[in-house]
């Protein structure tokens, strides 16, 4: 088969396509012929030893998959040859085939698309884990989304409003304005790229606090990092919820004096670890998400696909900052 290898560290230019021999299911493992492997910004760190996880080399990249199984290992119940499933695998997705944990896997309702079945899961259920769990956001209240357009954003602001929220999605172009509208967002804001000065800084929180209204928001979801962060911090609401999740434009430095003067909380969202420790809520909080992609109420926004032998490019894109919802490779 032919898989998209990490075989020293470094960018996506230094990814190589080889043919390999197909992997071999173990007792547990499913092993998947490839549809569809999702690109997340684990991807862009994971092949440059920056990520917390380093498997040994070489490896494929892609840690999202959905496909078809081929073969079933020993000690595995319920799966047959034939069936179609989704799962988050960590790496080795951008490959013809690959081998999945029979418990993470999860079933594709006939008729879904791949790509989009790619796209959903580590994702939405991130969202989902953090509105929910860590935000305990809940109708009525005001979320802020800061990179609203990527694929958590998405996620979060079609979650958003199904538990009722106001959504206020900021981004960095009008072009992923009109994309977090269209997800559902109230209310849109553009911010300007980073680093900031002291003043620009302050017009920044400005314009969160323009943006959420006067209460401020109840819940903050940060996905980007950065400069981003305290101004979005300084627009939080009494006893509101910012969320970690991810940072792309930098690791911030908060001021707590702001969280004693909001008598706010700062929560990190770490969706693998929650799923590792907690497996029956993860299970739940993905059964309402499958209910809520039936019911049309959230949709994975696939804004563009590439061949297998073009996987580094996806890696590329997503490490530029220019996708908009999700991004798959179609081995």
């Amino acid at each position: 088969m032919k898989a998209l290898l990490s075989i020293e560290a470094g960018g996506p230019d230094m990814l190589t396509l080889t043919e390999i021999d197909d992997p071999v299911p173990g007792a547990g493992q499913l092993l998947v012929r490839v549809e569809a492997t999702a690109i997340n910004y684990p991807d862009v760190l994971i092949i440059e030893d920056k990520y917390q996880m380093r498997p040994p080399r070489p490896f494929a990249p892609g840690g999202e998959i959905a496909g078809v199984v081929e073969a079933v290992g020993d000690g595995v119940d319920g799966w047959a040859a034939g069936d179609r499933l989704f799962a988050v695998i960590g790496h080795g997705g951008l490959a013809e085939k690959a081998l999945v944990d029979a418990r993470a896997a999860q079933r594709l309702p006939e008729g879904r698309d791949a790509g989009e079945a790619a796209a959903l899961l580590l994702t939405y259920a991130t969202a989902i884990h953090a509105l929910v769990d860590r935000g305990r956001l809940t109708a009525g209240q005001t979320l802020l989304v800061l990179g609203a357009a990527g694929g958590v954003g998405i996620a979060a602001i079609e979650i958003g409003k199904a538990l009722g929220a106001t959504v206020v999605a900021a981004v960095s172009s009008d072009d992923k304005a009109a994309a977090a509208r269209d997800a559902g967002a109230d209310r849109t804001l553009v911010y300007p790229a980073g680093p900031f000065d002291t003043a620009g800084s302050k017009a920044l929180a400005d314009a969160f606090k323009q943006a959420v209204g006067a209460g401020g928001a109840d819940v903050v979801l940060d996905p980007v990092g950065g400069a981003y962060a305290e101004p979005a911090l300084r627009a939080i609401a009494w006893e509101g919820r910012y969320l970690v999740v991810g940072f792309p434009a930098g690791i911030p430095k908060l001021p707590l004096n702001l969280t004693l003067l909001k008598s706010c909380d700062v929560c990190g969202v770490f969706w693998g670890a929650f799923a590792a420790r907690d497996p029956k809520a993860n299970a739940a909080h993905v059964e309402q998400l499958m209910r809520w992609w039936a019911e049309g109420r959230i949709r994975p926004r696939v804004e563009r696909r590439w061949p297998l032998a073009e996987g580094g490019a996806a890696i590329a894109h997503m490490a530029a900052r220019k996708a908009v919802g999700k991004l798959v490779v179609t081995p």
